[in-house]
């Protein structure tokens, strides 16, 4: 089995365009993506993401393209397309097999797939394996290898990329296993780890985010507590933060492609062996029900100052799932949002990230310039993007009526000492 192998990835989202401008770096790489419009603006030199500049692209040597018969040069082909659930909470695995079709149809003798997606343990081999042979007509183990190595991409976060994070690689067999640790030893500098089989490594993946999820559910949870109880929970966090082995963990929105949705792979697989998981649902319901929460916590407030909630006016500052980034999947301001128009609040958004058109095609709403926003009666600070951060309390101040409003600060992250005589601050 060769080493030195051609390699493609497909899909150009938040984990593939990264693998494919670390490996375009040290060799040329075929781009896959199903959607012209993404491969047009990539030829161009524009992520639309925000992950890397013109001048990240242009020093990769890939060779973008929506046909797939350019699939049959390579000889390594990386899967890296979303794997969602749908809206009970179940698997969604149809881009993943679709992805996988496509490949079969191109895929040469002697080649290696690696798939990158998130998905339960055993999906690789029981779902996308079958599929490869059907549609390739070789024999996987024979003809062709499989291998899964879990995404940890962190959008947004310039430190942790994907040369400076562990990289644990799977395969059918060792002769496989060496091939991938080689190939993507090219491109992570922090290490392989070779886990001991496919499921372990798909295992690993959803325990990770599955883990955080639970942490932050029970600050989640601790903070509806203490907001009854009176108490900031910032405040009470900072103390208990004195000790040496207290997490550093927060409460906030859960939402995006990872942590608020692997859970629900592992749930999925727990119930089809018979097992029935009460700790990972309970953090699921909580986390989800954050937005709502949060919503009802501005009514209230909203009324202790007297202000009509039908009709009253309420700017969102952020819709994207996280700060700093421009993705809007599975966002859980849109939570908020709903809960607010559940009340008769008029809502007004603004992100200086986020892509207008998609927020649009994706959830109905029309964002708002910030140079357009009208003077409102609350402001919530859902997404602490840096840009608003920088501005403080010179912008939610700004955004309010002149008798001053409600605040809410979701994430903690404005003074809360300076918070002026007008304006009631509420926060996580």
């Amino acid at each position: 089995m060769k080493n030195m192998r051609k390699i493609a990835v497909v899909g150009l989202g938040y984990v593939g365009l990264p693998l494919a401008v670390a490996f375009g770096q040290k060799q040329p790489v075929v781009g896959f993506d199903i959607s012209e419009k993404r491969i047009a603006t990539l030829k161009q030199g524009i992520d639309y993401n925000g992950e890397f500049s013109s001048e990240e692209l242009q020093k990769a040597s890939i060779f973008y393209t929506s046909d797939p018969q350019k699939l049959s040069d390579c000889d390594f082909i990386i899967v890296a397309v979303p794997t969602p659930v749908n809206r009970v909470h179940q698997p969604d695995l149809t881009m993943l097999i679709q992805a996988t079709e496509t490949v079969g149809r191109y895929l040469q003798p002697g080649s290696i797939v690696v798939y990158e997606s998130t998905v339960y343990p055993g999906a690789t081999e029981e779902e996308c394996l079958p599929v490869l042979e059907h549609y390739s007509g070789l024999k996987a183990g024979k003809d062709f290898y499989v291998g899964y190595s879990p995404e940890r991409i962190n959008p947004g976060d310039r430190e942790h990329t994907l040369q400076n994070i562990v990289k644990v690689v799977s395969a059918q067999n060792e002769e496989a296993l060496e091939v991938i640790a080689q190939t993507y030893s090219q491109v992570v500098k922090a290490g392989i780890y070779k886990a001991s089989s496919i499921r372990v490594a798909e295992a690993a993946k959803v325990i990770e985010n599955t883990q955080r999820d639970l942490n932050i559910a029970l600050m989640n949870e601790l903070a509806i507590i203490f907001d009854k109880l009176g108490l900031d929970t910032r405040e009470v966090l900072n103390a208990a933060g004195t000790k040496w082995n207290f997490l550093p963990f927060t409460p906030g929105l859960v939402g995006g492609h990872c942590i608020g949705v692997d859970p629900y792979y592992l749930t999925y697989k727990a119930e089809s062996v018979g097992y029935h998981p009460e700790i990972i649902l309970a953090g699921r319901r909580i986390n989800d029900n954050m937005g709502r929460f949060i919503a009802t916590s501005l009514i209230k407030q909203m009324i202790l100052r007297d202000i009509p909630i039908q009709g009253s006016l309420v700017t969102i500052l952020g819709i994207t799932f996280k700060e700093n980034v421009a993705d809007i999947r599975n966002s859980k301001v849109v939570d908020i949002i709903s809960e607010l128009k559940d009340f008769g609040v008029k809502v007004q958004v603004a992100d200086v990230m986020a892509n207008y058109e998609e927020v649009e095609k994706e959830y109905g709403l029309r964002l708002v310039p910030e140079s357009e926003l009208q003077p409102a009666d609350a402001v919530v600070l859902a997404v602490p993007h840096l840009a608003y951060c920088r501005q403080g309390w010179g912008l939610v101040v700004g955004l309010l009526k002149e008798q001053g409003g409600v605040v809410v600060d979701v994430k903690s992250v404005l003074d809360k000492k300076a918070c002026p005589a007008n304006v009631t601050l509420w926060r996580l």
